[in-house]
Formats: structure tokens, sequence, C-alpha cells
């Protein structure tokens, strides 16, 4: 039995990750400070980890973490746009900073391989469709910035120092304990949080700007991929559906599902937002074996069932 480490553990994406690691029979650590990550989403599970509660901007708690590690899940971040342009620094100290600690720890551990949850965000509005990996990134916030700094540290300890290292770049991941209350939360939890209580949702900008929504479980898979794939050090590959989904697309299912009547509030755009992404995963078909296998109607319907719970 082989020790993996899930930075992140105890959040939205991580949590997900830690019940897929140990169903397959891993010994999983985890390393998680709980700024907005919650002990309750490990809950089922908590008897069966090594949990740390740290930073991965503490260098000396990042080694610890990473001592007799096989491979090593990096979740932990700042992941709100509107949070890293109100705080640049501290976004780039947990990104990139906190990212860097950890490839240092890894590299010193033996650790195989290290697998970094990046962003779409990293293209911005290049105005090509559908997004893929070798377009150049034109990153719009201090978010996508620290990670595309992230990924380039990745490739550095991959190319030069012989750690494996592997970036998955997410687009628009939703499903179950995704906080709505959070900084960092997704467009569906918020609709999904305000159709339960029949509230109106406000939407920023006319609805027209478009995101590719990839359930919580297939993100998981493409992480385990990712992990254990032979002869896939030091690639990038997008984890989308290659659906483009209109905001005011989305509400309108999320209405239906709730079978309400409910009519959106309208607000100017955020600085910062992307207005149009979609990914083309082709990349990740190919060399991981990884599709979407969650319809966008599949998914939010799983998830408003458990939002019932």
């Amino acid at each position: 039995m082989t020790t993996v480490l899930v930075t992140g553990g105890a959040g939205f994406i991580g949590s997900h990750l830690v019940e897929a690691l140990l169903a397959q029979g891993e010994r999983v650590r985890v390393l998680d400070d709980l700024s907005t990550g919650k002990l309750e989403n490990l809950a089922g599970v908590i008897d069966q980890i090594e949990f740390i509660e740290g930073s991965v901007v503490d260098a000396a708690t990042v080694r610890r973490a990473a001592e007799e590690v096989e491979v090593v899940y990096h979740l932990a971040a700042i992941a709100s746009v509107p949070q890293s342009m109100a705080e640049p620094v501290q976004t780039e100290l947990v990104n990139t900073v906190g990212t860097l600690n950890l490839l240092q720890a890894a590299q010193a551990a033996d650790t195989r391989r290290v697998v970094l949850s990046s962003t779409c965000a990293v293209y911005g509005d290049e105005p090509t469709l559908p997004k893929i990996e070798i377009m150049l990134p034109q990153p719009k916030s201090p978010y996508a910035i620290s990670k595309l700094a992230a990924e380039y540290y990745c490739r550095v300890y991959c190319e030069s120092f012989g750690l494996e290292t592997v970036v998955l770049r997410y687009f628009n991941v939703f499903g179950p304990r995704q906080d709505p209350s959070s900084a960092y939360s997704g467009v569906i939890s918020i609709f999904v949080d305000k159709l339960a209580a029949g509230i109106a949702p406000t939407i920023f900008g006319d609805g027209q700007q478009t995101r590719d929504f990839v359930f919580v479980q297939d993100v998981v898979q493409a992480n385990i991929l990712a992990g254990n794939t032979p002869q896939v050090a030091g690639g990038t590959f997008n984890i989308g559906t290659g659906r483009q989904v209109t905001v005011q697309h989305l509400f309108e299912t999320l209405r239906g599902i709730f079978e309400c009547e409910v009519t959106p509030l309208y607000a100017p755009g955020r600085s910062g937002d992307v207005l149009h992404s979609y990914a083309d995963s082709s990349q990740a078909a190919r060399l991981l074996g990884w599709q979407a296998q969650v319809t966008l109607e599949a998914g939010l319907k799983q998830l408003v069932e458990s939002y019932k719970l």
C-alpha cells in the first residue's frame, strides 16, 4: 500500500478525491489549513486518513506532509478571482510559493509524481475557442497569474530536477460540497443555494458569457489518471466537457429542475472575469484516457438532490 498526499483535501474537490483514493486502497494523508476547507467534508472518512492541519506556505509543515509519499495531489490554493484582486500578494504566496514549497519537499522525499490543480483562467480572454493547451496564456487576474507561475515551476522541476509533474487545467467544476457562501464558490452552487430558498440569484453581465461546466467526480477521475498513467510526466491537460453553456441557459436549466418561476437579477460584469471559455480536452482523452462522463443536466440533478438531504 502506497501513501498519497492530498493538499486541500478538506475542500470541495479535494474531499471527493480523498474518498476515491481510499476506495482504491490507498493510504491517504491530507494537508489543509481549513481556511476554506471543512472537516465536515471528510466526516465519513476522517478515521481512515492522516490529517495534518497546516498551510502550504509553511515549508516545514509541507516537508513533514511529504515524507514517504509516492504521489502528491496538490489542490490547496486561494481559488477565488475576486479574492485575488483584493489580496494579490497573499494569493501569490499561497498559490505560487506554496507550490514551490511542495515541489521542493516532494523532490527531497523522492516522491514519484506531483499532480497540480490549475485552471482554465490562465487562458484569459484570448478569443480562440475552444481552448487548447498550446495557446499563449493571457491571465487577467492575480489568481490566474499565480496558477500559471505554479505551472511553470512544475515544468522546471520535471525537466531540470527529475520530479514527475502533471498539470490539470480545470474548467468550471461543480458538484456536492461546493460552498455557496465561499468567496471562491462557482456560479452553480450560488444559483442552487438561492433557488432552493426561492430567492432571485444575480447574473453578472448579460448572461451570455459562456463556461464549460465539469462535474466533480469527473475531475476526481482525471486526477487519479494523472497520478498513475505512465509517460505523461511534464504534460498539461485541459479538464472540461467541450460543451459551451451560457450562464443564462444554466439558470434556466436549474429553474426547471427546481420547478420555480424566479426571475434573475442582473448586475454589471465583474473585473477579472473571462467572457467565454470552453475546453478542447482531446489531449486528456488521447494520453490519459479521460473523458467527462457526467452531463451538465445529470450533474445538476445530482447536486440538487444532495442539497435537499
